[in-house]
């Protein structure tokens, strides 16, 4: 159903999943990368300090977005980046400081994902975004967005670090996998509900490579960009987005007249 349907827009408190959606995802997944990176690395606090930092905005955010009765492009996307900035310093944290490493923190978190999206099947008997216009709905929803944000950073960095595909090699993985998403969303039946949270996991280590590779050093194979320069870049970019997309929704509401 798309989103300029009053239904809809007076119902679910989320946006159309379309291509704008997915571009401002992995804009927005890239500027967790960075905007994490600054905190934890470049003002030395730490990944635990950072998850701190980032986990109390999220909160807060979560609790303002369940409390709308409607959908907010701006507090929408600003919770997703909340959510994207503090996956990075949290799998960091999981990764690095508890010593766990890629492969045993991306499996942990790959069974938390896999809990909140059975726990909210079982709960409310459906994990679609469609459904996502009440309380519970929505509490799910955020848990299962941050774990999967959680899990696509340590992918990227394993993928990345690890295995010898450096971050430009990741980046082109992860991208082949959301075109094979995409085709076999136009060419066959597969679940759309399997096939948008397997995307939704697989852009996080999409925009986890490209944010290393942009402010990583040039001797680790990045190119040693300002961090939050390309932070304040990267949020200006998904604010422009934003608001045309907004304005659009607004346009075709006008076009189409009440319902």
């Amino acid at each position: 159903m798309p989103l300029s349907d009053p239904v809809r827009a007076a119902i679910i408190k989320v946006p159309a999943v379309t291509l704008g959606f997915w571009i401002i995802k992995i804009l927005a997944t890239t500027l967790g990368e960075t905007a994490g990176d600054t905190v934890s690395m470049s003002m030395n606090l730490g990944y635990l300090i950072g998850s701190a930092i980032f986990l109390g905005a999220l909160v807060l955010l979560v609790a303002l977005q369940i409390g709308a009765t409607r959908y907010r492009p701006f507090l929408y996307w600003a919770t997703i980046i909340a959510s994207t900035t503090a996956g990075t310093t949290m799998a960091d944290f999981a990764t690095r400081s508890l010593g766990i490493g890629y492969a045993g923190g991306s499996a942990l978190l790959l069974t938390l994902v896999l809990v909140a999206l059975f726990a909210w099947y079982r709960t409310l008997g459906s994990i679609a975004v469609e459904t996502v216009h009440e309380p519970r709905a929505e509490l799910f929803y955020w848990i299962t967005i941050t774990v999967s944000q959680t899990l696509g950073t340590a992918l990227g960095d394993w993928f990345a670090d690890t295995g010898g595909l450096g971050y430009i090699g990741a980046a082109a993985i992860f991208s082949a996998g959301l075109a094979l998403l995409v085709l076999l969303y136009a060419k066959t039946s597969v679940s759309r509900v399997t096939l948008f949270w397997t995307a939704f996991i697989l852009t996080r280590p999409l925009g986890a490579a490209v944010g290393d590779f942009l402010d990583k050093p040039v001797d680790h194979g990045g190119l040693a960009f300002s961090r939050p320069l390309a932070s304040v870049v990267l949020g200006v970019a998904i604010v422009l987005l934003i608001a045309l997309a907004r304005d659009r929704d607004r346009s075709a509401a006008v076009t189409l007249g009440p319902a």
